[in-house]
């Protein structure tokens, strides 16, 4: 008999909703069951480039998404081999939750630039987020050098081993990341959040403590560590940790979404199964 997280497509299932909780307040309402927002299963894994928009992305509603998509559709249009408006695109796509179109617009970004770091990463993401996970494996690591680590990488690889049940190995490179760049809060958080999908709650609450405790760590880690809490059965303390340092639109936005995640596929009795030891047969 199999654990609730021992099946593949479980595991993913899982990660992809907890993945979720990474989202910034104004864009929670779109995460959906099929958890379009892939490319935000780890906090600043892969650097992207950036256009004016006026306000950073992550803090657009969908409105605003929905124009910055089409600015830089337009900018595409003109010049698809530019690797700057590129990497906006499919970015902004992905946050859009279309994966697949990012992907196709990675693919002609990556064409142009066969040896960029930065596009390959992107490119890696992409897959990762259209559900190609070895491939993405692949892209990261070819992304990678030895003489050079990026930290970014190391996390991002993580977060895809993750995926596929490869715990063990996620850690061991979300500890790579560590080492090369030393108490990051969003490494610290997917590690954390790699805890969660093995049902061990008190490890990945310490690790996004300490995390969300530092001074660097932004808005996504905190709404992690409010997540792990809530799966804990603390839903006060959690909806305390949520409604921090935002303002109340975005935090009711937050609340809910913390509310109807814990609630979603009943997650809490199958990690409270999980780490009580108790086995259920898993779903697919």
């Amino acid at each position: 008999m199999m654990t609730a997280f021992s099946s593949p497509s479980t595991k993913r299932r899982l990660w992809m909703s907890v993945a979720c909780g990474l989202l910034l307040p104004l864009t929670l309402g779109s995460c959906t069951t099929n958890q379009q927002r892939a490319d935000r299963i780890t906090t600043g894994s892969i650097p992207s480039a950036s256009m004016n928009f006026g306000k950073p992305l992550e803090q657009m509603n969908a409105a605003e998404l929905e124009q910055a998509e089409k600015v830089a559709g337009s900018a595409y249009d003109r010049n698809p081999k530019d690797r700057t408006i590129g990497l906006n695109y499919a970015s902004i796509l992905r946050m859009n939750g279309k994966n697949t179109q990012a992907l196709a617009v990675m693919q002609q970004v990556a064409i142009a630039n066969p040896a960029d770091r930065t596009v390959l990463a992107a490119y890696g993401k992409a897959q990762a987020a259209a559900g190609q996970l070895e491939q993405a494996l692949q892209t990261i690591n070819r992304a990678q050098t030895p003489d050079r680590p990026d930290w970014r990488l190391y996390s991002a690889e993580g977060a895809v081993l993750d995926q596929l049940g490869r715990a063990d190995e996620a850690r061991q490179k979300y500890r790579l990341a560590l080492d090369t760049q030393p108490g990051e809060p969003s490494v610290m958080s997917n590690l954390g959040m790699s805890y969660v999908l093995s049902g061990d709650l008190k490890t990945a609450e310490t690790y996004l403590r300490k995390a969300a405790n530092l001074p660097t760590a932004d808005s996504r880690v905190r709404q992690n560590l409010a997540l792990v809490v809530g799966l804990q059965g603390r839903f006060q303390e959690a909806e305390q940790i949520a409604r921090r340092e935002l303002n109340p639109t975005q935090a009711d936005a937050n609340v809910a979404y913390l509310r109807s995640m814990l609630s979603q596929q009943n997650t809490w009795a199958k990690l409270a199964d999980k780490k009580n030891g108790r086995s259920t047969n898993a779903t697919n």
